[in-house]
C-alpha cells in the first residue's frame, strides 16, 4: 500500500459518535494522558544538517472501529483531537513535509533532537555513514562465515555469556533477545519523546560502530519518518547494560510485536501500523538484536528535552526576577559590573549583565526606580541581592550538562563494538550511563534553585510587611485571598522537588547475577530531572502572576521598555485581578508563555540594544 494512506472506518455509526469513542478508546490505552500532558516548547528555525528532497506523510487519528480494522483503505476527513500532541502532528505534517535532517553519527545537537521529536523533521543518513554501517555489517559476517566466538554474536548474553550458541540459532537468539528483555512496566513514553529515542538510536547507528545492517537501519528510518513508534514503558532501565528494556521494547514495535502508534492508525497491533504504512517487520540478523538496544539512549533523550526546557526557563528566570526587584522597589546597586568582575564566573557575569540590561535606567528609564532613589533602604534581601551569584551557578550547571549530553548523543555506546579498520570486535563498558546519569542528577540540583529563589521572592510581593503592598496582592483581603494559595502552590512544588533533587546515580543494585554489579540509574534520574524542570517552570509562571500584579498597584509608574513589553505579553492571556476568581487557568497560561519562551522573546530585543551600547554580541537565537 503506497505510504501516507489511511484505514478504514466502520459504516452505520455517527461522527459524533465515533468522536465519542475515539476519546473513550484512547484513554482506556493511556494515549490520551501521554499525549495531553506533554508539550515541548517550539522552535523551528532550521540546522546546518537540513536539506530538501523527498516526501513526508500525513494522516489522521481514527476511532475504535479504525483501531480494530487490520485493512487499510480510504482516509477520512475528520480529525478527532484527543490532545495537544495529535493536534500537533497534524499542524507539523501539514507544514513542510520535504525537510530532512542528515544525521551521521558525529553532529547531532540537543537542539536538533528536541525538534526530531516535535515532528519538524523526517531523517536521512548521510552517505558517509552508510559506507560505515556497511563496513562495520561485513566485520560481523565474516566474524559468522568463519565461526569466530563474539560476544552477543554466538554466545548468550550477561551470565549467558560463556554458553555458545549453533549458526542455525543465531537470528533466533537475537529474537527472543528482544522479547525477553521487553519487560518494562508503566505509562508509555510521550510520541515525542518515543520519536527521540528512536531518532537517536538511529544516529547512534549511523556512526558505524554497532554491526547492525543497512537494511535494519533503513527501516528504522522509514518508521521514524511515517511516525510508527513503539509502546515503550517508561520505567525498568537501571541504565547500566544500556537503557536495555526501553530499546528492547523500541525494537519489539519494528520486529512487527506489541504496540505501535502513528498519526494514522493511533496505539494498535504492531504489524497492523507497520502493514498500514507499507513497511515490513523487521527480521533480526546476527548482532542485530543487542546491537539495538545497548546503549544510553532513553536517558539521553530524555535528557535533551530536560536540558532544552532548562536551557530556556533559567533565561527567563532573570526576566522575571528583575520584574519582581522592581516590584518590591529593589536597588541595582548589586548587578554592578565591578562587583562581579572581581568573582568572575561566566553564569554570574552574564546573569548581571542580563539584570543590567533589563534595569538600566539610563537606557530604559523606570519611574518605578526613580520613585524611591531617596529611600534609606541600604541593600536587598539576598533573593534580590544575590540573583546573578545563584542563578549564574544554576546557568553555568546547565552549560556543564550540556556538554556532557551533546558528547554522549554522538558516541557509540554499544557492545561489542565494531572496529571495522581492523576487522576486529571488542567488548567494552560504552553502554554505562554514568555519565548522563550523573549529569542528569547536576541538572535536577542546578536548576532547582531558581525555584527555590522564585519561591522566596513570591514569598516577599505577597507579604505586605516586606513588599509594602496589599496583602496577597488583592483588594479588599480578607473578602478575597489573592495570591494566597497560589504561594502555596510554589511552595509545595519547591518542597517535592528537594526530595526530587536526592541523586539517582548514588544508587547502584547488582542484576543479571552479579555480572552487571554496578548500576547508573540514569532513567530514573532522566524522568525526575524533567519533574524537577516542569517544577521551576510552574514556580516561575506563579511568581511572573505575582509580579505583573504587583506592578499594577504601583501604577500609574511604569517600569522599563523592556519590563513593560513583558507585562503587556502577560496581560494577553492573563487579566488583572481586582476579585477572586480560579487560578490554575492563569498559572497554565503564563506556564505555557515560559514553554514558547514568550517572556524571552518581549524582552530580548531590547537587551540586545543595551549589549549593542556596550558593543558586545548579541544573544544567541539557540543556546
Amino acid at each position: 500500500m503506497a505510504r501516507g494512506s489511511v484505514c478504514g472506518w466502520g459504516g452505520g455509526v455517527s461522527n459524533e459518535t465515533r468522536r465519542h469513542r475515539n476519546v473513550l478508546f484512547i484513554h482506556r490505552l493511556g494515549a490520551a494522558q501521554e499525549v495531553a500532558n506533554r508539550r515541548f516548547p517550539g522552535k523551528s528555525e532550521g540546522r546546518s544538517h537540513v536539506s530538501i528532497e523527498g516526501n513526508g506523510a500525513c494522516g489522521r487519528v481514527l476511532d475504535r472501529d479504525h483501531f480494530q480494522s487490520g485493512s487499510c483503505r480510504k482516509e477520512h476527513n475528520d480529525f478527532v483531537n484527543v490532545g495537544k500532541e495529535e493536534t500537533a502532528i497534524g499542524k507539523r505534517q501539514s507544514l513542510d513535509p520535504k525537510k530532512y535532517l542528515s544525521l551521521d553519527g558525529n553532529s547531532l545537537t540537543i537542539a536538533d533532537l528536541v525538534r526530531l521529536g516535535k515532528g519538524l523533521f523526517n531523517i536521512k543518513l548521510t552517505t558517509e555513514a552508510e559506507g560505515k554501517i556497511n563496513e562495520a555489517r561485513e566485520v560481523i559476517e565474516t566474524i559468522i562465515k568463519e565461526n569466530r566466538v563474539v560476544y552477543g554474536v554466538n554466545t548468550g548474553f550477561g551470565k549467558f555469556a560463556h554458553m555458545l550458541i549453533p549458526k542455525d540459532k543465531l537470528m533466533e537468539l537475537q529474537m527472543n533477545l528482544i522479547r525477553s528483555h521487553s519487560a518494562g512496566v508503566g505509562t508509555p513514553l510521550s510520541v515525542e519523546r518515543t520519536r527521540m529515542l528512536l531518532a537517536l538510536r538511529i544516529n547512534v547507528l549511523a556512526k558505524g560502530y554497532s554491526g547492525v545492517s543497512m537494511e535494519t537501519v533503513q527501516a528504522m528510518v522509514k518508521a521514524f519518518n511515517a511516525s510508527c513508534l513503539s509502546w515503550v514503558p517508561e520505567k525498568g532501565t537501571v541504565g547500566a547494560s544500556g537503557d536495555l528494556a526501553p530499546l528492547a521494547h523500541l525494537t519489539l514495535g519494528l520486529m512487527g510485536e506489541g504496540r505501535m502508534w502513528s498519526p494514522q492508525r493511533g496505539w494498535d497491533d504492531a504489524k497492523t501500523v507497520l502493514e498500514c504504512h507499507g513497511l515490513t517487520p523487521l527480521v533480526l540478523k546476527p548482532k542485530e538484536g543487542i546491537g539495538l538496544i545497548n546503549g544510553t539512549q532513553m536517558m539521553s533523550s530524555l535528557a535533551a528535552e530536560a536540558v532544552e526546557r532548562a536551557v530556556g526557563v533559567a533565561r527567563q528566570a532573570d526576566i522575571i526576577a528583575a520584574l519582581s526587584l522592581e516590584a518590591l522597589r529593589g536597588t541595582t546597586k548589586a548587578f554592578h559590573s565591578d562587583v562581579h568582575a572581581v568573582r568572575p564566573h561566566p553564569g554570574q557575569i552574564e546573569v548581571a549583565l542580563r539584570l543590567r540590561s533589563l534595569l538600566h535606567s539610563d537606557v530604559f528609564p523606570s519611574q518605578i526606580s526613580d520613585s524611591h532613589r531617596t529611600c534609606d533602604r541600604v541593600q536587598d534581601a539576598y533573593t534580590l541581592r544575590c540573583i546573578p551569584q545563584v542563578h549564574g551557578v544554576s546557568n553555568d550547571t546547565i552549560a556543564f550538562v550540556k556538554s556532557i549530553l551533546t558528547t554522549e548523543l554522538n558516541s557509540a555506546t554499544d557492545n561489542p563494538l565494531v572496529f571495522a579498520e581492523r576487522g576486529e570486535t571488542i567488548s567494552g563498558g560504552n553502554f554505562h550511563g554514568e555519565y548522563p546519569a550523573k549529569a542528569l542528577d547536576y541538572l535536577a540540583i542546578g536548576v532547582h534553585e531558581l525555584a527555590s529563589m522564585s519561591e522566596r521572592r513570591t514569598e516577599r510581593l505577597v507579604n505586605p510587611s516586606l513588599s509594602e503592598l496589599p496583602a496577597f496582592l488583592v483588594q479588599d483581603g480578607g473578602l478575597n485571598s489573592g495570591f494566597m494559595i497560589a504561594h502555596c502552590t510554589a511552595a509545595a512544588l519547591v518542597s517535592e522537588s528537594k526530595a526530587l533533587c536526592h541523586p539517582s546515580s548514588v544508587d547502584s543494585l547488582s542484576t543479571s547475577a552479579a555480572t552487571e554489579d554496578h548500576v547508573s540509574m540514569g532513567g530514573w534520574a532522566a524522568r525526575k530531572a524533567l519533574r524537577v524542570v516542569e517544577h521551576v517552570e510552574q514556580v516561575l509562571a506563579i511568581e511572573l502572576l505575582a509580579a505583573c500584579q504587583a506592578l499594577e498597584f504601583l501604577r500609574p509608574l511604569k517600569s522599563t521598555t523592556p519590563l513593560e513589553k513583558v507585562h503587556e505579553l502577560v496581560r494577553t492571556v492573563v487579566r488583572p485581578w481586582d476579585h477572586d476568581r480560579q487560578m490554575s487557568p492563569d498559572i497554565e497560561a503564563a506556564h505555557t508563555l515560559l514553554r514558547e519562551e514568550k517572556v524571552w522573546e518581549a524582552a530580548r530585543p531590547y537587551m540586545d540594544q543595551y549589549r549593542d551600547r556596550l558593543g558586545l554580541k548579541p544573544l544567541p537565537l539557540d543556546d
